[in-house]
């Protein structure tokens, strides 16, 4: 049995997009579908030294009408770049990986001018950090047709996949007829209560950009997603709020 997943690109998004992509066989970024304005294409949520959390945002040039793949990153206003660099200093200066991280970050925004570009090469430079090795592919790359559950049956198809893993806030609209009608199988992502690490205030906050976790404690981050699920199987869980997929 072959499990695909398929989620929009998100920029650095928090731990359960990694847990759900290291659930499924093959991951694909829904990049030709429209941009959607303050939402999790362009920016994610870190911590404060005084408890609460900001964002982290990548200013954009995007209409309605634009397709995510489209979406150009709009560098004329402000310098984002060191913005972001100067937020993390301050509120995580003293946490042990930050040097890490920012590298990573000032690499891969100094490469990109599309705002996928970007998500995309993000999340593969942190799965290689999570130890994820589950194929990725972006949608725009597959010719698929259609809209809504047929465009997601035709990309699942198209990569062989014989069950596809949704996210929780999908069973509002999707139509399991109609996956049935395909002969795929149809499940939903849960998520358990990730294990709690260090932050730099509290309470603690689940639900924050993965770039938290990689700045608090490095390496270890990969021993934080839950345990591995094996071979066939998935995790039950509880659903959270925060970051839904």
């Amino acid at each position: 049995m072959t499990t695909v997943g398929i989620i929009q690109p998100n920029f650095i998004p928090w731990r359960g997009y990694f847990d759900f992509i290291r659930d499924v066989d093959v991951f694909v970024f829904l990049d030709d579908v429209q941009y959607t304005t303050r939402d999790w294409r362009n920016r994610n949520r870190i911590r404060t030294r005084d408890g609460a959390s900001r964002w982290l945002t990548v200013p954009v040039r995007a209409s309605r009408s634009d397709l995510i793949r489209d979406v150009e990153i709009d560098s004329s206003t402000s310098d984002w770049c060191a913005t972001h660099a100067r937020i993390l200093k301050e509120n995580y200066r003293a946490s042990p990986f930050l040097d890490e991280a920012l590298a990573m970050l000032e690499e891969t925004y100094a490469r990109h001018h599309r705002l996928a570009d970007l998500d995309v090469d993000l999340c593969q430079r942190v799965m290689a950090r999570l130890k994820i090795s589950t194929p990725t592919v972006r949608s725009s790359e597959l010719g698929a047709s259609g809209t809504k559950d047929e465009r997601l049956i035709d990309l699942t198809r198209r990569l062989g996949g014989t069950r596809y893993l949704s996210g929780p806030s999908a069973k509002a609209y999707i139509q399991p007829e109609l996956w049935d009608a395909a002969g795929i199988d149809l499940a939903y992502k849960t998520y358990p209560d990730y294990p709690i690490y260090a932050q730099i205030a509290e309470p603690f906050d689940p639900h924050v950009s993965i770039i938290d976790l990689l700045i608090m404690v490095g390496d270890k981050a990969a021993d934080l997603l839950g345990d591995q699920p094996g071979e066939g199987s998935r995790r039950p869980g509880t659903c959270r709020a925060g970051q839904p997929i």
